[in-house]
């Protein structure tokens, strides 16, 4: 049991080292699919995860396809602006995948619009762009956890 967090193309390091502590704080699993817009080994993405990347369970794809073939009965779950429903109305599995965008982009529509019944928003004030990648993934894992009793957490 643990909440799979996905990051589809992350362009900035220190997000990405901030996310890889969730994870690991949280039991969570870090899956990357690149291409990235930095290297696994760059000091900003160590500096941001401290001593924990020594804990980290990641796993790197090339593509969404080689993640789906990987986990063909995923329950996956797509991080979007974008669209309507709350996060919090959706049900999440005890081994959800959390499915968030690049930076600058987000998810692509096409696969937004492909998995619409499985697209869920974190609400903001009108008028606002985003939250910062990594302040959402953590909103998104905390609900996952909660829905599921926290598993081994204290």
């Amino acid at each position: 049991m643990a909440v799979q967090v996905v990051l589809v193309e992350p362009e900035i390091p220190q997000n990405t080292g901030n996310i890889a502590r969730t994870c690991v704080v949280t039991g969570s699993v870090l899956h990357i699919v690149g291409p990235m817009g930095f290297s696994l080994d760059e000091k900003h993405v160590r500096r941001a995860g401290l001593d924990y990347w020594k804990d980290l369970t990641l796993y790197t794809y090339e593509s969404l396809e080689e993640l789906y073939q990987k986990y063909p009965e995923g329950d996956f779950w797509y991080f979007s602006s974008k669209v309507q429903k709350n996060f919090d109305r959706a049900e999440y599995s005890k081994d959800c995948f959390l499915v968030f965008g690049k930076e600058t982009a987000g998810l692509p529509k096409e696969l937004l619009d492909k998995n619409a019944d499985r697209c869920v928003r974190i609400p903001m004030q009108n008028g606002q762009r985003c939250l910062n990648l990594s302040n959402a993934a953590c909103v998104g894992v905390y609900e996952a956890l909660r829905q599921n009793g926290y598993f081994h957490m204290k």
